[in-house]
């Protein structure tokens, strides 16, 4: 099975003060983590979309620009949904494509092989894959090539709970760590993560 990863990393930031996908946790920043997840996982084609001020992330994943695609997403106040389609826009073919929060602060590679082992194992059923984590699903979540017409054309009030929600009998979950429902919003949530992956108990 042939997939992407399409890494979201177009937001303002604004609860952090500053990009926090350049923080750094465990000496690397939060997108070299994502992409270092991403480079050792089962994945083919990696875009990262980018929005306010990219340049910055440009710089931060030059030296990966043989394996990396950027793409600038000029209508990224719309919200996520509007960046996961500019990826898809510039995907090749491909059988399914992991939506990735750019600022997911860690991610395991061998989860992601899980995932895409999940849909394969399915037999066509799963169209979704979630990772949950005591009953609450989090990211990445998988999505396969059936559902991206869908999406590319969800109206603009639309987002992909509604496309969750219409295909519910065809999304398979697969149990995950706590770090599958946690991003990194505020300076609070920049310390537990510190405390979490200092304990040890993020999953890998």
């Amino acid at each position: 099975m042939k997939t992407a990863a399409i890494v979201l990393a177009a937001g303002k930031s604004k609860r952090m003060g500053q990009n926090k996908l350049l923080l750094r946790l465990n000496n690397t920043t939060l997108i070299d983590n994502i992409l270092d997840a991403v480079a050792a996982a089962n994945i083919n084609e990696t875009v990262v979309v980018l929005g306010h001020k990219p340049e910055q992330i440009i710089e931060a994943t030059q030296p990966r620009r043989e394996a990396v695609k950027t793409v600038i997403n000029k209508d990224f106040e719309r919200g996520m949904i509007s960046s996961f389609q500019k990826g898809l826009q510039v995907l090749p073919p491909v059988d399914a494509a992991f939506l990735i929060l750019g600022d997911e602060p860690i991610l395991d590679n061998n989860f992601l092989n899980a995932m895409i082992q999940q849909m394969e194992n399915s037999r066509g059923r799963a169209l979704l894959v979630s990772p949950i984590h005591k009953g609450k699903k989090g990211h990445p979540l998988l999505v396969h090539r059936q559902l991206f017409s869908e999406i590319l054309d969800l109206e603009k009030t639309e987002t992909m709970r509604d496309v969750i929600r219409r295909h519910a009998d065809r999304l398979v979950t697969i149990t995950a760590p706590e770090w599958t429902t946690m991003d990194v919003d505020t300076p609070e949530d920049y310390a537990r993560i510190h405390r979490l992956m200092n304990g040890g108990s993020h999953g890998r």
